[in-house]
């Protein structure tokens, strides 16, 4: 009974703090957003995409924080700003649309990490940068419940086509779903999971929680919605793991939240790899 009550509390006392409560709300809403949408992303291929778009959005993301405006808005203009840039930068002869991308993204973020780590900032710009989950306020819990709320209502109201879309581009738009337009809207809830990802994880980070859980959920469900549900509870689960280590090793929370989703991946693919390796062993062993 001393080892059951010592284990009970030990997995207790980290959710006596309201900032341990807060972060793991964060974790919950950056679970229910990067689960449901990374699906998408990696169905659609669009793993780099979502890293560029997170770079290229940085520069907005670190001036809103430093005027004050609010990090939607500063998010948005940074998309725009780094959209634009490729476009130009793509029409530029012999460079070619993945070099322009490259070449845009990096620019943009490079500047991004000088004004955030640039000594005139004000003390915790950085956040942006490395994340900041147990810094969690009222306020980011409010404004990351409504984005996440708008995602998850767009994906539900777009699921047919882009269902439709990824099953068969070339007949989804006599179906009423143009893959141009199905494209534009996973870009465009892409924005609004980076926004609500980038003060937990941070900038550098948040790929992970948009592409890891989905990863290994595709190695372990067939079908599209159980795919969801259990990149869903991976992100979840890896994300209060993440918040366990650092409570009791005192390491940064978000890189090891991040660090776990990675290691959820790692395990998935080893599971499959020993149900493969079974497999072959047993029709081996039939012939």
């Amino acid at each position: 009974m001393t080892v059951l009550a010592s284990v009970l509390t030990a997995l207790g006392d980290p959710w006596d703090q309201g900032i341990m409560q807060r972060a793991l709300l964060e974790v919950v809403l950056l679970g229910l957003v990067g689960g449901a949408l990374g699906c998408w992303i990696v169905l659609s291929e669009l793993s780099y995409g979502a890293e560029s778009l997170a770079h290229g959005m940085f520069p907005g993301l670190v001036l809103a924080a430093l005027t004050g405006i609010p990090l939607l808005l500063g998010g948005a203009a940074g998309i725009l700003v780094a959209a634009l840039a490729v476009a130009l930068a793509g029409r530029v002869p012999g460079i070619g649309r993945d070099n322009a991308v490259a070449v845009v993204v990096t620019t943009l973020f490079g500047l991004g990490v000088l004004l955030a780590l640039s000594p005139s900032s004000p003390p915790g710009i950085q956040g942006l940068l490395f994340g900041d989950v147990l810094g969690t306020s009222a306020g980011d819990l409010l404004d990351g419940a409504a984005l996440a709320a708008v995602v998850l209502a767009a994906l539900w109201v777009l699921h047919w086509r882009l269902l439709a879309v990824g099953f068969d581009r070339l007949s989804a738009r006599a179906l009423g779903a143009p893959p141009l337009l199905a494209d534009a809207a996973l870009l465009i809830l892409l924005a609004l999971a980076v926004l609500v990802a980038v003060q937990g994880l941070g900038n550098l980070l948040v790929v992970a929680v948009l592409v890891a859980p989905a990863a290994a959920a595709r190695l372990l469900a067939r079908r599209l919605l159980p795919m969801m549900a259990t990149a869903v509870a991976i992100a979840i689960v890896a994300g209060i793991a993440g918040l366990y280590l650092s409570y009791y090793v005192r390491v940064a929370a978000g890189a090891s939240i991040a660090g776990f989703m990675v290691l959820a991946y790692a395990l998935a693919r080893l599971a499959t790899l020993a149900e493969s390796l079974r497999g072959a062993a047993t029709l081996t062993e039939a012939n």
